[in-house]
């Protein structure tokens, strides 16, 4: 017997229609490695068991950026 998802109580259905629009991925960008690049993450997809490198590459950029912005942020002083 498998029992039904409820959405919760109290929200906006448009909301959560706009909620998940906002993460559909549409931009689409195009990287280019050379051999030694390509060979160091398959090695690394391998030894760590990734599948989906879009997902890694996607992970490890996000993650370089938000540490720079964290790091760089304005100050007033």
């Amino acid at each position: 017997m498998m029992k039904k998802k409820k959405a919760a109580k109290g929200i906006d259905p448009e909301y959560l229609k706009k909620q998940k629009d906002a993460l559909v991925r549409k931009h689409r960008q195009v990287i280019y490695l050379n051999d030694n690049e390509m060979a160091a993450i398959d090695r690394y997809c391998s030894r760590f068991r990734i599948q989906t490198r879009a997902a890694l590459y996607r992970e490890v950029i996000m993650e370089k950026i938000l540490t720079e912005l964290q790091d760089n942020h304005p100050t007033l002083f």
